[in-house]
């Protein structure tokens, strides 16, 4: 039987991606290549960390569908270090252009949809182990409250675009998109020092 709650998460998903794309689209050669404050990517980083990341996350729905605990260790089974894998795929991309970037995002994006839709109710209900990253630590967490979040992972990337394009911040509309309790969480969440 289908799944509203997939569903809804699928629409969001889907929602969320096109205003992304929409906002990357209408920003000029020049503020895609600004440096962000605070971290080491350029603007357009983030769509390509957005359009790689999916890979990544098909392999933890899957584990999440077959049972398994603890989806965020690497396919060789070590611990996976997500954001030196983030920095890594990042880099190689460094120079795609933004079509370049997209093309690779919605094949990705589809396999991550597809993977989402294969999962039932009773998975998304599970607790999954996620091993951390640098500025969180490693905890149990319900795999339903980790996917809302998830569907947030666009407007989260462009509250981090917008500290290295403060003139669009005041934009309405982007203001309005970016007012949501999970992109506030984890901006909050990622603020502080790395977790040692």
């Amino acid at each position: 039987m289908p799944s509203e709650t997939i569903d809804r998460l699928t629409d969001k998903f889907r929602t969320n991606r096109e205003q992304f794309k929409a906002f990357c689209r209408s920003l000029s050669d020049e503020e895609l290549e600004r440096p962000v404050p605070d971290s080491t990517y350029r603007v357009k980083d983030f769509a390509s960390h957005l359009a790689t990341l999916d890979t990544e996350l098909v392999r933890w729905f899957e584990a999440v569908r077959e049972g398994r605990s603890e989806p965020s260790r690497s396919a060789d089974g070590s611990r996976l270090d997500v954001d030196k894998w983030n920095d890594a795929v990042v880099a190689e991309r460094r120079d795609w252009s933004l079509d370049q970037i997209f093309a690779e995002a919605t094949s990705n994006r589809e396999r991550l949809l597809s993977a989402l839709q294969a999962l039932d109710d009773e998975a998304i209900e599970r607790t999954f182990h996620f091993s951390g990253d640098n500025k969180r630590p490693p905890a149990d967490v319900p795999f339903k409250l980790f996917l809302y979040g998830l569907t947030r992972h666009d407007p989260i990337h462009v509250a981090d675009m917008l500290k290295a394009l403060p003139e669009r911040a005041d934009d309405p509309e982007l203001k309005a998109w970016l007012d949501d309790p999970a992109v506030k969480w984890y901006q909050d969440a990622m603020s502080g020092p790395p977790v040692t």
